[in-house]
C-alpha cells in the first residue's frame, strides 16, 4: 500500500539517491568544464602559442613551448588555485557564521596581508619574497589579533565576538596601511603598494606558485574533508553541542584552515576582491546550503571564474589589466544578478 511506512521509506531513500546522483553529475560537468577551460587558457594570448602542439624545432616553435611552460602554465595554476582558495574560504565564513555578505577579509585576513606588504614595500624591501613573506605574517597576525580579542570581548556569544573583533583589527589595519601610503616615495613605492592592492598575477614564475601550493592544497584538502561537518557547525552552539560536536575548536579550525591558503594566495597575487563574496553564492543556488556538495561545486566555480578573469586580463587591452579590477567588476554584476532575481533567498 501507499500508505505503508516502509513503501514510503523507501520511497524517500530513493529520491535522495537520484538527487545525489544528479549532483554528482553536475559536480563532473563542472571539473570538465574547469579542465576545458584550463587547457584553452594556455593557448589564449597575441602569441600563437598553440605552434607549441606542432613539435618541431624552429625558434618560434621553441618560444610557444617556453611561453606556454614557463609563463602561461603557472599562471593559469595561480589563477586556479586563487579562485578556489578565496570562494572556499568564503563559502566556510558565509555557513559558519550564517552571513551571506561575509568574506576572507572578515577576520582581517585581507586587510592584514595588505598592510603587510605595504610595510614591506616601504620600509624594508619591495623584493617578491620579501613582500610575500611579510603579507602572509601579517595575514595570520590578523586572524591571531581578531581571535584574541574576541575571547576577550563580553558581549554576546562567540560568533558575534569574533565578527566585532574582526571589523576592529581590520579597520586598524586599513588605518596604518593609508599611513603607509602618506608615508609611501609618490614617485616609486606608492604606485608599487597600488600596483599591488589592485591585484595581478604578472610574471607569475614556478617559484611562486610551487610557493603556494602546499598551503592551498593543505587547506583545502581538510575543507572537503570536513564539509560533512560544516552543515553541523552552522547550526546554533545549543544545537551543534547536543550532536557531540566541539563547536569552537571545530570552527577555529576550519577558520585556519580557510586562512592559510587565503593569506598564501594574497600575498603572491595581491588584493583579488568579490570572488569570496560571489562564488559561494551561486555554489548555493546550484546546491543549498547543503555543503557536501556546495563546497565542492563552489570551489570549482571560483577557480574557473578567476582563470576566465585573468584571461580577459591579458588579452582585452594592449596592456593588462589587473585582475583585482576584473573579478570586482564580473563579481559585483553577478552579484546584483544573483540578489534582484526572483526565488534567492539565504537557507540556514
Amino acid at each position: 500500500m501507499n500508505g505503508d511506512p516502509a513503501f514510503l521509506a523507501d520511497a524517500a531513500v530513493a529520491t535522495q539517491e537520484k538527487v545525489h546522483r544528479r549532483r554528482r553529475q553536475i559536480l563532473i560537468v563542472l571539473f570538465s568544464s574547469l579542465l576545458v577551460v584550463f587547457a584553452g587558457s594556455l593557448f589564449l594570448g597575441r602569441f600563437p602559442a598553440y605552434r607549441f602542439l606542432a613539435g618541431s624545432h624552429s625558434d618560434a616553435d621553441a618560444l610557444a613551448q617556453r611561453l606556454v611552460w614557463n609563463l602561461r602554465l603557472p599562471r593559469c595554476i595561480v589563477a586556479v588555485a586563487a579562485g578556489m582558495a578565496l570562494a572556499s574560504a568564503g563559502m566556510i565564513f558565509q555557513t559558519i557564521f550564517a552571513n551571506p555578505l561575509v568574506e576572507p577579509g572578515l577576520l582581517s585576513v585581507s586587510q592584514g596581508a595588505a598592510f603587510g606588504a605595504a610595510f614591506s614595500i616601504v620600509a624594508i624591501s619591495s623584493s617578491a619574497w620579501i613582500v610575500q613573506s611579510c603579507a602572509a605574517l601579517c595575514a595570520f597576525a590578523g586572524l591571531g589579533a581578531s581571535y584574541l580579542l574576541a575571547r576577550s570581548i563580553r558581549y554576546g556569544g562567540w560568533v558575534l565576538r569574533l565578527i566585532l573583533a574582526g571589523i576592529a583589527v581590520s579597520a586598524m589595519f586599513s588605518a596604518g596601511l593609508g599611513i603607509l601610503k602618506y608615508m609611501a616615495d609618490p614617485l616609486k613605492e606608492l604606485p608599487e603598494i597600488t600596483f599591488w592592492l589592485l591585484g595581478s598575477l604578472a610574471g607569475m614564475s614556478w617559484t611562486e606558485t610551487l610557493s603556494i601550493l602546499p598551503a592551498v592544497a593543505l587547506g583545502m584538502a581538510y575543507m572537503l574533508a570536513m564539509r560533512w561537518r560544516i552543515n553541523v557547525l552552522s547550526l546554533s552552539d545549543e544545537a551543534a553541542h547536543s550532536l557531540g560536536v566541539s563547536v569552537q575548536r571545530e570552527r577555529m579550525l576550519l577558520l585556519v584552515a580557510a586562512v592559510v591558503p587565503t593569506a598564501a594566495v594574497i600575498s603572491a597575487a595581491g588584493m583579488i576582491g568579490w570572488v569570496g563574496l560571489m562564488v559561494p553564492h551561486i555554489g548555493r543556488r546550484m546546491f543549498g546550503a547543503d555543503t557536501r556538495f556546495a563546497l565542492p561545486a563552489t570551489i570549482l566555480l571560483g577557480g574557473m571564474f578567476t582563470l576566465l578573469c585573468d584571461d580577459l586580463a591579458r588579452m582585452l587591452l594592449p596592456g593588462e589589466i589587473p585582475l583585482g579590477i576584473l573579478t570586482s567588476f564580473a563579481g559585483a554584476l553577478v552579484f546584483l544578478i544573483l540578489i534582484s532575481s526572483k526565488g534567492v533567498r539565504w537557507q540556514r
